[in-house]
């Protein structure tokens, strides 16, 4: 299916309204991940909590821990991991393949790398409004190759990982209206992605080095994260001699009060000392907890 093309058809273009680069530090046991959104420059972009670019390299990896509030989305880009929890779920996640996990009111999991060499991939964590945070955790799983793909004569290139492009909707429920577009131009491409004018979206670049928001803006590499203002679509051009990667993703924001500790996420502060509580005394949902334990160890 061909991609959108022509001039451009936005009323009022998104433009990049900040940018910076998401720089290597530790977390989990022994793993290093890029980390964007959840660092001090970005706390919080409603309805996002983090993004991190993640390399694992074993022995390393995210050993038992708990969550509770929100919604992890696991894609991986090289490499393969695997997933275990206390409610008997077990699965490996490999290159091109989506997990969707809703935490909802509490999961204990380890992911750790199943293969030799360095693991690579993107996790986001999107927060859940207060009438969902309590509910049941739940999966959605994607192989790539079920993952709908476009590509146009120009060689831009979409996989729909969440939401819509091109008239493809991707087959992910999402309770926090979201797309996620996983887009790679080739040498001389040119996108026009619409955008919900309401929601709040940004660029995480994986490879290369495009141009964005405007053809005056300064060009933008591998790694960066780009906070769009608010409009009715992104326009992007790889003016480069290489392939430019890189994922937009957006969401509607739910304008609700947060406080977070660590992998708890609720609405106030009551709600998390509450989430501590049931956590550490193996109730209100975390009471398979107790005696549970992942097999993937740290070697």
């Amino acid at each position: 299916m061909p991609l959108r093309k022509g001039c451009s058809f936005f009323n009022e273009p998104c433009l990049v309204a900040k940018k910076f680069l998401a720089r290597p530090q530790h977390e989990g046991v022994g793993a290093v991940v890029r980390r964007s959104i959840g660092r001090f420059e970005l706390k919080y972009f409603d309805p996002f909590l983090m993004l991190d670019e993640f390399s694992v390299t074993a022995p390393a990896g995210f050993p038992d821990h708990p969550h509770r509030g929100f919604e992890t989305v696991t894609y991986m880009l090289q490499g393969a991991i695997t997933h275990e929890d206390f409610e008997g779920h077990r699965g490996t996640v490999e290159a091109g393949d989506l997990q969707w996990m809703t935490a909802g009111r509490g999961i204990v999991h380890s992911e750790m790398p199943v293969a030799q060499g360095t693991q690579k991939g993107l996790q986001l964590w999107i927060n859940l409004a207060s009438k969902y945070k309590m509910i049941e955790p739940r999966y959605q799983e994607v192989l790539s190759k079920d993952i709908a793909e476009a590509e146009d004569d120009d060689g831009v290139k979409v996989r729909v990982i969440a939401g819509e492009a091109v008239g493809i909707k991707s087959p992910i429920f999402t309770r926090t209206p979201t797309m996620f577009l996983d887009f790679s131009l080739k040498p001389g491409g040119h996108l026009q992605q619409p955008i919900p004018k309401s929601w709040n979206a940004f660029v995480y670049i994986l490879e290369g080095e495009g141009i964005f928001g405007s053809m005056k803006s300064q060009p933008s590499n591998s790694h960066h994260i780009l906070l769009l203002g608010h409009g009715d679509g992104l326009e992007a051009w790889n003016k480069s001699s290489k392939l430019l990667r890189f994922i937009l993703v957006g969401g509607e924001p739910l304008g609700e009060p947060i406080v977070q500790s660590g992998p708890f996420v609720m609405n106030t502060q009551e709600e998390i000392d509450q989430t501590i509580d049931d956590f550490e005394n193996f109730t209100n949902g975390f009471e398979k907890a107790r005696d549970w334990r992942s097999e993937n160890k740290i070697n």
